[in-house]
């Protein structure tokens, strides 16, 4: 089959402008400086603030970890170069490695790793369990620190080690003392990468140059694990929001590297020998729409049981993905192709298409015709084709719902207004995750019902969270897949979030690169261009 005459028009329509990208870099043609296309324009440097992707990939680029998971799953050491744990499990110590400087020249002491777990532990899902038992943090020295539990808790390394949003980065101390729920805006860190904050242009293009400073562990990278060798002097992201000018300017070389290709250029794009277009996220992501449980209607159970009743994973699987290959059905609350993924409670999802259903909820709920937002990102295809399902669906059961156009940027900061919709509010938004983000109750934000310490939404539900409490608390594994499994059961009745579909969006990089790392986070060091 050909490719679609309006796909050709976009591409077309973009070269011109495209040419444009690649006079600022001219310069640097012959230098060591990779051109990247990232999925959004950051906004957010503040990876603890938000779990927005396109800020946690700038928060791997700048900060470290103390503990990172390779790609077997098993957590390995970063920043820490030993550590122990006492034969009570009540006491951990951690010695850092030598040679870890932040970005202004300063060592990394024990103070700094401290403030940032304890900032880190307030924001995100599993840190907050981690900080539930602990009874202290104290340094030793300024290398050795200490964490004193108020009782075994054998998530430690996995909650410190957690690969994806929000990843507990360490700062310095002086910021890290920033109030979790305020915005930091010094992006010093210890990281592979410095940012070069003057030359940011938010909405345009954002520079990263190599840490001379940085000394990378021996191991071979794995994950987010094992040596982060940078072998290229100069990143930059260059934010093209239009898909046609992007695939343009990576076909004509005036990019190196597009991170999240859009399933309708795919087939462009593959034309070209000169480009590689790879799958580098081994678990696929998971889609799904999230309600504003603090605000009408979606406050109302009954309405989010409407809207359960009639979406089909079918239809977000091809909006997202484009291609049954690369999309299909999930309809479990943990990642599918993970240990606690299952179907139970799933009729909803797995059943047929209820109309009849849907309106029937929406007439009890009392629905009066009120207003109901819903929010979408027209620069980030994951986003906008799901919205826009979303949109058809919510008509058809007669809901009153206004499409509310924004870019990534400005979505990922209006999520957080828990105001009425006339008001800057928001009723829906759709995002996603990826796998490991969601395989288990440790890991999964949107399922937890802890009202105000919730993720976006902010869902109230006591049984989730006492379910959630047991799985932590399950003596074995088999114990533990039995609370997911009643999680679930609970999820599908409450409804604090639907999923989606899981689908793969590949990556297209220019074949003179080489050292990608397949992993569901997109690094960029190891990386080396010819």
């Amino acid at each position: 089959m050909g490719i679609p005459i309006r796909t050709w028009r976009r591409v077309a329509a973009g070269l011109a402008f495209a040419v444009g990208v690649a006079a600022s870099g001219a310069a640097f043609a012959q230098g060591k400086v990779l051109k990247f296309i990232p999925e959004a324009d950051l906004r957010s440097l503040d990876p603890i603030w938000t779990t927005a992707y396109i800020t946690r990939n700038h928060g791997y680029m700048v900060y470290d970890v103390l503990f990172a998971t390779d790609a077997n799953f098993h957590i390995q050491p970063q920043m820490v170069d030993k550590w122990e744990a006492s034969k009570d499990g009540l006491t951990y110590t951690f010695t850092l490695r030598d040679g870890l400087k932040f970005h202004d020249g300063q060592p990394v002491r024990s103070a700094d790793c401290i403030a940032s777990i304890e900032r880190w532990a307030k924001r995100d899902v599993f840190g907050q369990k981690l900080a539930e038992m602990t009874e202290a943090w104290s340094a030793v020295n300024d290398k050795t620190f200490r964490l004193k539990l108020k009782k075994p808790f054998p998530y430690v390394l996995d909650a410190l080690g957690k690969p994806s949003s929000n990843v507990p980065f360490i700062m310095p101390e002086r910021i890290a003392k920033t109030d979790a729920f305020t915005q930091i805006t010094d992006p010093t860190g210890s990281g592979p990468f410095r940012m070069l904050k003057d030359q940011w242009v938010p909405g345009s293009k954002v520079v990263y140059v190599k840490n001379t400073d940085y000394v990378p562990r021996k191991e071979p990278p794995s994950w987010g694990a094992g040596g982060k060798v940078v072998k290229v002097d100069r990143v930059e992201w260059i934010y093209i929001p239009d898909s046609a000018t992007a695939a343009a300017a990576l076909n004509n070389g005036e990019v190196d590297w597009w991170q999240q290709l859009p399933p309708d250029l795919i087939p462009v794009v593959a034309k070209n020998k000169d480009i590689k277009v790879d799958n580098t996220d081994p678990l696929g992501s998971i889609g799904l729409l999230r309600f504003n449980h603090l605000q009408p209607p979606f406050n109302n159970v009954k309405m989010r049981q409407a809207v359960l009743a009639v979406v089909d994973q079918k239809d977000y699987a091809i909006a997202i993905a484009g291609d049954p290959k690369n999309g299909k059905p999930c309809p479990s609350f943990f990642t599918c192709g993970t240990p606690l993924a299952s179907s139970a409670g799933s009729e909803a999802l797995t059943g047929k298409r209820d109309l009849e259903k849907a309106k029937a909820l929406v007439k009890e709920a009392g629905y009066k015709g009120e207003k109901i937002i819903l929010m979408t990102a027209t620069d980030q295809p994951i986003v906008h084709s799901q919205a826009l399902v979303t949109q058809e669906l919510l008509r058809k059961i007669g809901l009153n719902v206004e499409l509310a156009a924004m870019d990534w940027g400005t979505l990922i900061t209006r999520r957080s207004s828990k105001e009425p919709v006339d008001k800057g509010g928001w009723s829906i938004f759709h995002t996603w995750f990826v796998g490991p983000d969601i395989t288990s109750p440790a890991l999964n934000s949107p399922l937890r019902g802890a009202g105000e310490k919730s993720w976006f939404g902010w869902p109230t539900d006591a049984k989730l969270e006492e379910l959630r409490d047991a799985w932590f608390a399950a003596p074995t594994p088999a114990d533990q897949k039995k609370i997911a499994e009643e999680m679930q059961k609970r999820a599908f009745e409450t409804v604090p979030y639907i999923p989606t579909a899981q689908f793969i969006i590949p990556t297209a990089y220019r074949t003179n690169l080489s050292g990608v790392i397949v992993s569901p986070v997109t690094f960029i060091w190891n990386v080396e261009k010819k």
